[in-house]
């Protein structure tokens, strides 16, 4: 019976032995798993991260060139079409010294003249008091759109308006060069009151004595709806957005004056610049970035110089913008990471169950 037991009691130690040995591989199998999904997931991550870093990199560096170079787009349309305006304007100013003989001979040459550029507000010649004597003290004639497409003359120089007092007229009578003026608001009562700048030109007699002081108004509101196109034709552009890489191009232009004012912008996003460093800049004609919160809305503004006149131009970017990109690069980030550990574990299970 002693004998029994003892044989009973070997027989089920062997067996309990034979049943860890069997158990066995199965943990190191188990533990093979562990420690592999510990290796292969800090790695999986770190790359990630690393990748992940160099996009975002790449994507502000990509913002950085387009919308800089967007900037000097835009700033060379406006400096085109400020230029075309000077060309145009100068042919005009050129008539008016041909013909100082009568006042009609120049009312005829601003008049033919004028008709080149229809998008001119109007034409004026600020004479020197008492020029004609005819005419009296003031004599300023107006060649200008009013309600209609076709131009009409109207004399603007008065006692009320009384031209030889205005900035544009004695900067031009003491310099003798041509510029443009600082913006200004005109207000008469009439269709022609309005915010303007204008193109300014001394011109003298055959004696070499000052007759006039010539100009052609430009109204803001033409210049606004220009942007506007120029903005628009940008977005659409196929060259400059062949590549979104998830990106809305929600931008708008504006254009400053060396103060910090704006002088023109879409409706309802007049944004004046009272930052120090970017005020100097506009001064001192230097392009920069800053990044400033926009009618409350954080946004990113890429500003330089215009040439031919002294006005920068502003691009203004909503920071959601050039986030969202990155959002959404980040979430495919993410959908990649959990997809990969998905991927590993199936296989690690696939290959416990053939062990």
């Amino acid at each position: 019976m002693v004998f029994n037991a003892e044989c009973i009691n070997f027989a089920y130690c062997l067996h309990k032995l034979v049943r860890i040995v069997k158990q066995e591989p199965k943990k190191i199998v188990a533990r093979q798993k562990l420690y592999l999904l510990l290796i292969v997931l800090p790695v999986l991550i770190i790359t990630l991260i690393v990748a992940f870093c160099v996009c975002s990199h790449f994507l502000q560096a990509e913002n950085h060139i387009r919308y800089v170079g967007m900037n000097k787009v835009v700033s060379e349309k406006i400096a085109k079409t400020v230029k075309s305006m000077e060309t145009n304007a100068l042919n005009v100013f050129d008539e008016v010294e041909k013909h100082l003989d009568t006042p009609e001979s120049v009312v005829s040459a601003l008049h033919s003249k004028a008709s080149l550029a229809p998008d001119v507000r109007g034409y004026f010649a600020a004479f020197e008091p008492h020029y004609f004597k005819e005419k009296g003290q003031w004599f300023e004639p107006y060649v200008h759109h009013s309600d209609s497409t076709e131009f009409e003359m109207t004399q603007v120089g008065s006692a009320r308006h009384d031209y030889t007092k205005s900035d544009w007229y004695i900067h031009a009578k003491n310099f003798g060069e041509s510029f443009w003026s600082e913006p200004y608001y005109y207000y008469d009562g009439t269709s022609i009151s309005g915010h303007y700048t204008t193109f300014v030109k001394p011109v003298f007699d055959s004696a070499g004595n000052l007759a006039c002081v010539c100009g052609a108004d430009m109204t803001f509101e033409w210049l606004t709806k220009e942007l506007q196109k120029i903005d628009e034709a940008s977005k659409s552009d196929s060259l400059l957005n062949a590549y979104h890489l998830l990106r809305d191009f929600d931008f708008y232009s504006i254009i400053l004056t060396n103060d910090g004012s704006c002088i023109v912008h879409p409706e309802g996003k007049n944004m004046p610049i009272k930052d120090e460093n970017v005020l100097r800049d506009l001064t001192e004609k230097k392009s920069g970035i800053v990044e400033m919160d926009v009618h409350g809305i954080p946004s990113v503004v890429y500003y330089g110089p215009i040439e031919h006149i002294d006005w920068s131009l502003a691009i203004i970017v909503p920071k959601y913008s050039t986030l969202k990109a990155m959002f959404l690069l980040g979430v495919t980030f993410c959908g990649i990471a959990l997809i990969a550990i998905i991927l590993i574990w199936l296989v690690l299970y696939r290959y416990s169950l053939r062990e």
